[in-house]
């Protein structure tokens, strides 16, 4: 009975103590205020895009909502600036699975507005299908969207800087490759459609994050812009919204008990764009608020400028 009651208390306390400190992890200490700032964050309708947008809201920051779905993204408004207390939060439409919406939202935004001193391309999807350009649904919208939001936002960056991109990503990179022949030939990661399959084509896009951050940080020495990649570790969000119904319910007990809420999720990508002293980490990857190391292939340089250099044509930049 007491070696029962042991076994018990010791896997009581091991749960405990993944919860309370693996799972809920480091915070963001940065007491920064940003008040004559402007941030933009793709996807800031649900997840921890909305709970990084109240932190930043909360600290001065004008806060741009870049959503795709004018109906949440207004919802999502009114509860951000309710929960912030600010008047300075701004809903802008942007799909990033259309470049011309993309193109249309830079436009509006450097038309009116003056500055950008922090870009968190936070916006992702896990879901096999097309954009409205042709190219696979994940590549095109976690990682080309993004590329060409940063490339048509750059000087402005650069004219505000010292300033920051903020790429989040995921563990998942560990597991990705880049498939350029597919690329070139498919505009696509993959093509396969079974569950395996997509999971592999969600991690080959998070590659893509981690690579452009790399490129990125490469192009921008000798100016004050710093980037930055990270994993938020695994949220209990609605990323999953597009897998089966079973599977939403089978996981519903693993992400409530194992994986972070919102706030705990928002804490690495609130470090990268506040933490006082990181500009000599840029183009470096972070979990749990640490710079951590990666696999060579994530920070291949050959394979990262060929990733830029496709990217680039499939935008009409080159």
């Amino acid at each position: 009975m007491f070696c029962t009651l042991l076994v018990v208390g010791v896997l009581v306390g091991a749960a405990y103590v993944y919860r309370h400190i693996v799972v809920k992890g480091k915070r963001c200490t940065s007491q920064a205020k940003l008040h004559g700032k402007t941030v933009i964050v793709t996807g800031s309708n649900t997840g921890i895009g909305k709970t990084t947008a109240i932190d930043l809201a909360r600290r001065g920051a004008r806060v741009i909502l870049a959503c795709r779905s004018p109906q949440r993204g207004q919802a999502a408004l009114e509860e951000i600036k309710s929960e912030s207390g600010s008047n300075q939060v701004v809903f802008m439409q942007l799909d990033l699975g259309s470049l011309k919406s993309v193109r249309s939202f830079a436009e509006t935004f450097l038309r009116s507005e003056p500055r950008l001193d922090i870009l968190i391309n936070n916006a992702g999807v896990y879901l096999q299908g097309r954009t409205a350009d042709g190219l696979g649904m994940m590549f095109g919208v976690n990682h080309v969207g993004h590329f060409l939001l940063t490339e048509l936002l750059l000087d402005r960056l650069k004219e505000c800087q010292p300033s920051r991109v903020v790429n989040v990503s995921s563990m998942a990179h560990n597991f990705g490759k880049i498939d350029f022949d597919c690329l070139n030939k498919h505009k696509a990661l993959g093509l396969g459609t079974s569950g395996m399959e997509k999971l592999q084509v969600y991690s080959d896009s998070k590659l893509c994050n981690v690579l452009f951050t790399h490129e990125l940080a490469k192009r921008l020495r000798g100016t004050k812009v710093t980037c930055y990649a990270l994993h938020p570790g695994a949220i209990n969000s609605e990323l999953a919204r597009n897998t089966s119904t079973l599977l939403q319910m089978l996981l519903k007990p693993m992400t409530t008990f194992f994986f972070k809420n919102t706030v705990q999720g928002s804490q690495t990508t609130l470090h990268c764009a506040l933490q006082e002293g990181l500009e000599p980490l840029s183009g470096r990857y972070f979990s749990n608020c640490t710079v951590r190391e990666v696999y060579a292939k994530a920070k291949d340089d050959a394979a990262a400028k060929k990733l830029w250099e496709i990217s680039e044509r499939m935008c009409d930049l080159a």
